[in-house]
């Protein structure tokens, strides 16, 4: 699944290009996980102002509302002055005058969402629960820890949910409590302030350096100009189960949490 760094990326790579475009045409493939929300042809000569992030949804500002694009579990957007004809996991495309933006999913579990502001009761619903964001100054270390203090819950668990910190996705989460030295099974109440401080650090440092490397490519994610992520490559204890650990040469493990695998250095993660 694409997380935050993926998205971010994707973002960077086709805001400036698509800024001041005018949309010519605008195409529904099959359905998504949830409809549009109007029809396609009133997009049609809106203008787009700018395309920011909320979590992992893209904000694509028009003259007269906004797009909410999540890219689901293996959604992908291209932009391009010009692209092929449309195949069968293409599902949404924006033909603008600058060039042509297009959802490609084979699963389908994304979504284009078109709300007439993010006051709106329908985007209110999709992003008001969202956490803070991991990268920005309101990511503080000790509302981090207090938030923790009444989570019982595991803590990867409680990362993956968002509604402390935003977008600290299965991968990232894995690495972040690997590199701050805590089990991901360790309940987040019971994690004390110095090691909460540590692992807060983790997160912004194991984000940043996936967004230097252009996120990670595990299956489909591309940014929208085509290239791959590299993360992967570098990962501490993510999707290494059985391997030595790089710190120790302990063998790394796995554990299912909530559906998800999860991967720990049983030595440097002891508690």
């Amino acid at each position: 699944m694409p997380e935050l760094p993926e998205v971010e990326v994707t973002r960077r790579s086709f805001a400036d290009r698509i800024a001041g475009a005018t949309v010519r045409a605008a195409r529904l493939g099959k359905p998504l996980r949830w409809p549009l929300g109007v029809a396609p042809e009133a997009l049609v000569g809106q203008r787009v102002r700018s395309v920011g992030r909320r979590g992992k949804y893209l904000l694509v500002e028009m003259d007269r509302g906004w797009l909410l694009v999540h890219l689901g579990m293996s959604g992908s957007l291209q932009f391009a002055p010009a692209l092929p004809p449309p195949g069968p996991h293409d599902h949404f495309e924006l033909d603008t005058s600058q060039g042509l933006l297009r959802l490609h999913d084979p699963r389908r579990f994304g979504a284009v969402v078109c709300v007439p502001s993010l006051d709106h009761a329908r985007a209110v619903q999709l992003l008001g629960g969202l956490g803070v964001e991991p990268l920005e100054a309101g990511f503080d270390p000790v509302r981090f820890h207090q938030a923790l203090r009444q989570r019982r819950a595991p803590i990867k668990q409680v990362l993956l949910a968002g509604d402390i910190v935003v977008g600290v996705g299965n991968i990232y989460a894995s690495e972040a409590l690997f590199s701050a030295g805590i089990r991901p099974t360790t309940r987040a109440d019971r994690i004390s302030g110095p090691r909460a401080a540590r692992l807060h650090a983790a997160i912004v440092q194991v984000l940043q350096r996936a967004l230097a490397v252009g996120g990670s490519t595990l299956r489909d994610f591309v940014s929208a100009d085509g290239q791959s992520g590299y993360f992967q490559l570098d990962t501490m204890v993510y999707d290494r189960a059985g391997q030595p650990c790089r710190r120790c040469a302990t063998a790394i493990r796995t554990i299912r949490q909530g559906q998800r695998s999860t991967y720990f250095c049983p030595l440097c993660q002891a508690r």
